[in-house]
Formats: C-alpha cells, structure tokens, sequence
C-alpha cells in the first residue's frame, strides 16, 4: 500500500471525500456534507480507486463499505491530512507570531464562552494565532482527528486514541419567555421547543409532555435567544447567556420550570505544544469560573420567584407541581 499510496495521496481533496464517504457509509451523505454532487463524489473516488489499483468501497443499496484495502488505506488518509493541516498552520502563521491553534465549538458555545476564551488566550499569549472553527459534534470531532482543529469545546465528546478530555462546567438551560408574568401552565401555543439532545428530549418528555412537540423546533441553541427576542414564545436556553436580558427585562423566567445541567466538555490533541495547551486550559477555565457565576445568580432568581428553596432538575423532578400537569 506505501507504493500505491505515494501518487493520489497528494489531492487532498480526494482523501478527505474517502474520510467523508468512510465516516457515513454513503455517497449521498458525503456529498450533503461535502457540498457537492453525489456524481462528483463517486467520480472523485474512482479516481482515487484508479490511481490506488484497488477498489477501496463495496457499493450496494445500503450504501458503501469499506474493502480490505480501503480498511488499509483509511490509515494512511488521515496520516495524510494531519500532515497536510500541520504544514497549512505552520505555513500560515502570521508575521510576528510565533505560535499557532484551531480551535473549534458548537454554535451555542461560541457567544458568551468560545469568544471570551479566544480573548483570554490572546491576553495570556500575545504571539498565539488564533483559527477558529464551528460546527455539529461529529464534525468537529471529525476535525479533531484529521488535525483540522487541535482543541474544541463541545457538549458530547468522544474520547479516542491521541485525545485528552476535561469537563469545564454546566451549561444550565432554564426556561424564559419574552413576556412579562410567564406562567407554566399557560404557555401553550407560544412554546418553542429547542432539541438540546436525546438526554434533554427524553426528560422534556417525561415531564413536560404537552410542551414536547408545540409544532415549531429548534436544533440552533443559544441562538434561539435571538428568535425569541422579537417574538413571542418561550424556550429553553442557556443561564448563562441570559443574565443582561432579564436584567433588561427583554426575557423572564418562568417560575416553577425544572432546569437542565448539559455538561460541556474541552477535548484537545495531546500533540498540542505544552505551553500553548496549558495556556489554553487555564484560560477556558477561568471563563467558566465567571460564567458560573453569572448563571448561579440566574438560577437563584428562578428559585426565588418559582418560592423554591432549589430549583428542581428536568428528569429528576418529583410528580407533583404545575409542570407535571401540561400533559
């Protein structure tokens, strides 16, 4: 495989439409992600086939399957796209820095933590460049193991060979509409639901029945914040995201609402420089330290207008109380 390997190897574009066909186990798939059209994703991989002499995926109805020799060549594919991201990171370095990272996070946890993390860094290292990407977890965890990105913040990691994980804090969703007085029982019909995973969907169900499918779902996180605005609906978002618009009264609590603790989780390449990770550990920590804080301050106020000593958590609830009975 070394000697085949030495010709195609050099398109990356060829080897990276290999990854995505390899990750999915389907052309269309690939191509969805790709951007492209599902004749050029096969043709990119006959091609690739053509120059390699074997073919590397067994097509059928239920999609495409790895060979033996594709099995084989997936190690050299995402040897290849390492060395390929190091070398574009390395090369592109900025005049005047003398260190580089690609960091990356989900949408919803850019506003608030990814920002305020890049800020920390910069201040800490002055002649740190800084490349940042976003994206759904499988991409960024994709990412992570091509070297694409070398540290990301995400709410579902994967611990694989070469990774080290640390779980940086809570991300507390609470419960807010963008009108004055919500009350629990009397949110229907201006409802929106915003899928946070399986995990959030199955507690919302158990005991939130009659708000888990009001006809309008968000997959777009803290972002829904910005829909709710003008809007007027309830929704589940992060605490802290929201302290300055209760604080201006543009979004309130909905008293006797259950929170929900979605662990975030920082998952990094253990060939990162020391000091650079070190750099970026203590800062990403520091953001959440104050971050806690802030939604500390937003979960004691729903407990205080909810007449709670604590506010409960969705899916550990007691059976009794207002939210129990939207079903």
């Amino acid at each position: 495989m070394d000697e085949l390997c030495y010709g195609s190897c050099m398109d990356i574009t060829l080897i990276r439409t290999f990854v995505e066909v390899a990750a999915h186990g389907s052309f269309a798939a690939a191509a969805e992600r790709l951007f492209v059209t599902q004749s050029a994703v096969s043709l990119r991989i006959q091609r690739l086939e053509s120059d390699l002499g074997r073919p590397l995926f067994q097509r059928s109805k239920a999609g495409a399957e790895l060979t033996a020799a594709g099995k084989e060549f997936e190690r050299f594919a995402f040897g290849h796209i390492k060395l390929w991201e190091e070398a574009k990171q390395q090369i592109a370095i900025p005049e005047g820095f003398t260190k580089s990272l690609v960091i990356g996070a989900e949408h919803s946890l850019w506003p608030r933590m990814g920002f305020r993390w890049i800020d920390r860094m910069r201040r800490k290292l002055p002649d740190l460049s800084i490349r940042t990407e976003v994206g759904a977890p499988s991409t960024l965890t994709r990412f992570l193991i091509e070297g694409v990105v070398q540290s990301i913040l995400i709410y579902t990691p994967q611990l694989r060979p070469g990774f080290q994980l640390e779980r940086v804090m809570d991300d507390e969703l609470v419960m807010v509409a963008s009108w004055r007085d919500p009350q629990l029982n009397h949110i229907n019909g201006r409802y929106l639901f915003v899928d946070w995973g399986p995990e959030f969907v199955q507690a919302h169900a158990m005991h939130l029945p009659g708000l888990t499918n009001p006809g309008l779902t968000f997959a777009l996180g803290a972002m829904t914040v910005e829909y709710l605005l003008t809007r007027k609906y309830a929704a589940y978002v992060p605490a802290r995201y929201i302290e300055h618009f209760l604080d201006d009264e543009q979004l309130f609590l909905v008293p006797g609402a259950p929170r929900f603790p979605y662990p975030m989780f920082h998952v990094w390449r253990d060939d990162i420089e020391d000091e650079t990770i070190a750099v970026a550990r203590n800062a990403l920590n520091r953001v959440a330290y104050e971050l806690e804080i802030q939604q500390d301050r937003v979960i004691d106020q729903l407990a205080d207008i909810s007449n709670e000593d604590e506010v409960h958590v969705l899916g550990e609830m007691p059976e009794r109380g207002a939210g129990n009975d939207l079903g």
